[in-house]
């Protein structure tokens, strides 16, 4: 599986995201700087990290959602190409609209980094493969702006369309729905708060991460 992580001023976790990919796909992911206009040819999946791009001013995700490399990630989620954004990474691809509904304040004002309890609400998709439906994982978190929201009409299509594909199982952030990540229309595109790239390996503390990766790997490898 060929993947490219994106890296914008600011961005904090490419690097570990870079790893886990590295990781578990056996092949060192392509680093692709936020003023590219081209992404390589033949990728399967175009990853956008956690962090803070351009230091969170105007909103979370609003100005690296309108860096050049972002037409050429637009061009390639419609084009099927898969795409996961973590964290910094779905508040981008919502500003894109790539996704549905913002990523707001979180409810308690504050910054939350810890490990989190998660239930894989959808597990039919390339990104859930690995899991169980219904299932309990635990991934860490560590964001100040984690809190989804969008309109009832939104929400209501979300989970008519089996698109949220992973729930906190906690109170975390005041998230609409408890919703900690969703899918695009076609399912190729994945935004999700919490960080599985941080929990794939026992020695880390843990491995609820690293399904995810390997299920990806299997649909697109």
């Amino acid at each position: 599986m060929k993947s490219a992580v994106v890296v914008f001023p600011g961005s904090n976790c490419d690097r570990d995201l870079a790893v886990a990919l590295h990781e578990i796909t056996g092949v060192a992911p392509v680093m692709i700087w936020h003023r590219d206009t081209v992404l390589p040819q033949g990728l399967d999946l175009i990853a956008l990290p956690g962090g803070f791009s351009y230091g969170d001013y105007l909103r979370s995700g609003a100005m690296s959602a309108r860096s050049p490399v972002m037409r050429a990630v637009v061009d390639a989620a419609g084009a099927g190409r898969a795409v996961l954004g973590v964290c910094n990474g779905f508040q981008v691809l919502t500003e894109a609209g790539l996704l549905p509904g913002a990523l707001m304040r979180n409810a308690g004002l504050d910054f939350v980094c810890r490990d989190v309890a998660l239930t894989v609400a959808n597990s039919q998709t390339a990104f859930s493969a690995r899991y169980d439906t219904n299932e309990t994982i635990r991934i860490p978190v560590a964001h100040h702006d984690g809190n989804y929201t969008a309109d009832e009409d939104v929400l209501d299509r979300l989970e008519g369309e089996g698109r949220v594909v992973f729930r906190y199982a906690e109170a975390v952030n005041g998230s609409a729905r408890d919703i900690a990540g969703i899918v695009n229309t076609s399912g190729n595109v994945l935004g999700l708060m919490p960080h599985p790239e941080r929990l794939i390996d026992d020695a880390l503390g843990g491995s609820d991460g690293r399904r995810l990766f390997e299920g990806l790997v299997a649909a697109l490898g």
